[in-house]
């Protein structure tokens, strides 16, 4: 017996993605719901060989539905969300409201998958910033052998990480430049995105930091380990799909870059594509439709006792959001299949 699953936001890039993705990995589902805001009622999806057609999600009954994906965003969901969950409905939710929350878990399988019996206290599950997901789980493995002191990691963000809307921007930007008078003026983004870097991604905080760059450390704490010192500089690219991270590490104990290399290569989610030669990595377009958290660069660091860089790059609408969502519900159904 399957279960009945909910997409929320299933007209969006994200909720595309987990209609998707629960096809591909052939989630038990006896019935999938394709729910909307009202202005997209009606609008087709695909759901593995099935169309569905989007429902309004405001008038929508959760009442005997099972899982709900949530990818609406923090407003909506703050109207949603506990009105799923107190009709017994699980809500895995892609947004921010509750990832900072103590009573409500926060999870990247791969990572911490203990926390799932956690759904009990709320009924809803939080999916972390798609910056931090993939990050984690290149680190969980090398903190379980060496102990992680710090994190250095800056960011090249793709534009799909701000929805349908930093897509477009980029693309209009860059057709755009090459047609006089047609130039197309910043507005989802604070400055020119096409051929451009912006190191500013959501808003500034009291200490200089961006929303995006706390969210790394707040995370990045919850989910992997409180005692972990991390900074971050979170940069926007002119990348269509896919988040690339450099990564400086500093362990407790010395670590070998050679076995770091071995332990990825056999941890759960990753893997290392690292050839000392050109070409010998891996770039985001090479990682767009993939499940996989990619490692390259890995390398001794001698400026720090026990230190390794790496470069890290991952799907940031599937390991950053949908597929995560996914795996989440999966170790939902083995959680409660265990418990009777």
């Amino acid at each position: 017996m399957g279960y009945r699953v909910v997409v929320a936001g299933a007209t969006g890039n994200v909720g595309r993605e987990m209609l998707n993705i629960l096809a591909e990995r052939q989630f038990p589902a006896d019935e999938v719901a394709a729910l909307a805001s009202r202005r997209s009622l009606g609008t087709e999806v695909s759901y593995g060989d099935k169309t569905l057609k989007t429902r309004d999600i405001e008038h929508f009954d959760f009442e005997g539905w099972d899982i709900a994906l949530f990818a609406i965003g923090s407003e909506a969901t703050k109207t949603y969300a506990p009105r799923a969950a107190g009709a017994g409905c699980l809500v895995i939710d892609n947004s921010s409201l509750y990832r900072y929350d103590p009573a409500i878990p926060l999870i990247v399988p791969e990572v911490n998958p203990q926390a799932v019996s956690g759904y009990r206290n709320k009924m809803i599950i939080a999916n972390p910033n798609c910056s931090t997901a993939q990050m984690v789980v290149a680190l969980k493995p090398l903190h379980d052998r060496a102990r992680i002191k710090r994190v250095v990691v800056s960011t090249y963000q793709s534009v799909s990480g701000a929805g349908k809307a930093g897509i477009d921007e980029l693309w209009d930007q860059t057709k755009g430049m090459y047609v006089p008078g047609q130039e197309v003026a910043p507005q989802k983004f604070q400055k020119q995105i096409a051929f451009n870097v912006i190191p500013q991604i959501d808003v500034f905080m009291e200490d200089g930091s961006t929303k995006e760059e706390w969210k790394m450390v707040a995370e990045t704490k919850k989910i992997l380990d409180p005692s972990v010192r991390v900074t971050a500089t979170c940069v926007r690219v002119p990348v269509f799909v896919g988040h690339s991270e450099a990564i400086n590490i500093e362990f407790e104990d010395f670590l070998d870059e050679d076995e770091a290399r071995d332990i990825l290569r056999e941890a759960p989610g990753v893997l290392v594509v690292d050839k000392r030669e050109p070409g010998g990595y891996v770039t985001p377009i090479e990682c767009v439709g993939d499940y996989a958290t990619f490692i390259s660069r890995i390398r001794q660091d001698s400026t720090v006792e026990n230190g390794l860089s790496l470069w890290c790059v991952s799907d940031n609408l599937r390991k950053g959001a949908a597929l995560n969502a996914v795996q989440i519900a999966e170790l939902y159904g083995r959680e409660v299949l265990k418990r009777g």
